[in-house]
């Protein structure tokens, strides 16, 4: 048996390497396509806050576990939030987002409510990485009350990890849970992963990092 905190240590020192690199700067030049600029930071946080909004949505409807269920209701919520703070910052008023990230692509997939608590888990570890990517980009464009916003985001990722700790417990009762759901946060962590090595080697880009 294990608990949550030590769950959470485990996933991140074993994926150590992915984890450090989606939270570069190359990580925010692959979610853009390779032009960092505002309204393409923007779309790309629309994106993945819309699919999250998307997930949790889908998770909540169909979860059996009564306080898996209220998590991943809340969760969506918050994700809603998120996405029509974001869009209304958009330039675009038309903008729809359309892209569905390898990460949410992995996330519905998991139907069993352990691995889906392990793949929320590892979902707040790659996303909290990429947010702070997302902060920094407007901290040097000189634009602090945006960068105040998505700090705010990444605030509410904290919770959402006190949040999914929390179901653990709840939802794993044996090591073999312990065990499925810490491959299942690995699992979504590496789904992001790829993502990021894929779409930098198709830019010409080393995905590992300049040092």
């Amino acid at each position: 048996m294990t608990d949550p905190d030590t769950f959470v240590e485990t996933v991140s020192e074993a994926n150590q390497t992915a984890l450090s690199r989606l939270g570069s700067s190359k990580s925010l030049y692959a979610d853009t396509g390779g032009d960092i600029d505002t309204e393409p930071v923007l779309e790309a946080t629309a994106d993945a806050e819309y699919a999250a909004w998307q997930t949790f949505l889908e998770w909540a409807d169909d979860e059996a576990d009564d306080e898996a269920r209220a998590a991943f209701e809340a969760t969506a919520e918050e994700e809603r939030d998120h996405y029509e703070t974001v869009d209304g910052k958009l330039a675009d008023d038309e903008y729809e987002p359309e892209e569905v990230p390898n990460l949410h692509e992995y996330l519905r997939d998991r139907e069993e409510t352990v691995e889906r608590v392990g793949a929320f888990v590892g979902r707040i570890l790659a996303s909290k990485r990429s947010k702070d990517q997302v902060v920094g980009y407007f901290v040097g464009d000189a634009d602090p009350q945006t960068a105040s916003l998505f700090r705010g985001f990444g605030e509410e990722l904290d919770d959402q990890l006190e949040r999914a700790t929390e179901l653990l417990e709840d939802v794993c009762e044996t090591d073999e849970d312990w065990e499925r759901a810490e491959e299942a946060a690995t699992g979504a962590i590496q789904a992001a992963y790829d993502e990021y090595v894929e779409t930098l080697e198709g830019m010409g880009a080393n995905p590992k990092p300049v040092c």
